[in-house]
């Protein structure tokens, strides 16, 4: 006879109760492939019906595009809580936080940045897009520099075809184990240091007549 005491049931506001569905269904995909993933998995993970998926999400699909989206966007906080200081630091600080939030949700990251099961359909795309995008913004705040500037979407896109290197380091770090994570961080931290301090002054510079 099991003797352990019910859980204690607790009403949650709709913030709460999205977020603890939200947390379960980024914990059921990293576990298995979207397509091995139902509502009604979710639901019963969460303790909910599954009609309040749908409430506050919509469709499957609709769910997992918002767990990519996340999981693939630097938060603003990531950027607030970087030290002031010279560039080495930030950017050592940036990568040292990065390189945490990918081993704290290490599945889901792997599988954010190759979603499989969906599809890689035009909505797919452009959210991937949109969260490279965003996220590039944010580390041109790090290191004080902004979209806004004469030369802001190329310093963006310059931003996102590094951050093409960060997935592949990621990739040979914690999927073929060829790299350690002291490896990737320095890759990663001079990487972005020589970004900032020779190729966007040469992209900013003026252009012989």
């Amino acid at each position: 006879m099991n003797s352990d005491p019910a859980p204690k049931w607790r009403r949650l506001e709709p913030d709460e109760r999205r977020e603890q569905i939200f947390t379960c269904a980024v914990r059921l995909f990293a576990e298995r492939p979207y397509t091995e993933v139902s509502t009604s998995d979710i639901a019963a993970a969460a303790g909910v019906a599954r009609g309040l998926i749908n409430h506050y999400f919509g469709t499957k699909r609709s769910l997992y595009l918002a767990v990519i989206r996340r999981a693939l966007t630097v938060p603003r906080v990531a950027i607030e809580i970087l030290p002031d200081g010279p560039l080495d630091e930030r950017a050592d600080a940036a990568i040292s936080w990065f390189l945490d939030m990918v081993t704290s949700q290490e599945k889901m990251w792997l599988a954010a940045i190759a979603p499989e099961g969906i599809g890689r359909d035009l909505e797919v795309e452009q959210i991937l897009e949109e969260a490279d995008r965003e996220s590039a913004d944010r580390v041109l705040e790090a290191v004080g520099l902004s979209r806004e500037s004469e030369h802001g979407n190329e310093l963006n896109a310059l931003v996102r075809a590094f951050g093409g290197m960060v997935k592949a380091a990621s990739r040979e770090w914690l999927v073929r184990g060829a790299l350690n994570r002291e490896q990737v961080h320095t890759l990663l931290s001079r990487s972005l240091i020589t970004l900032v301090r020779e190729i966007f002054p040469a992209i900013q510079s003026p252009k012989p007549a």
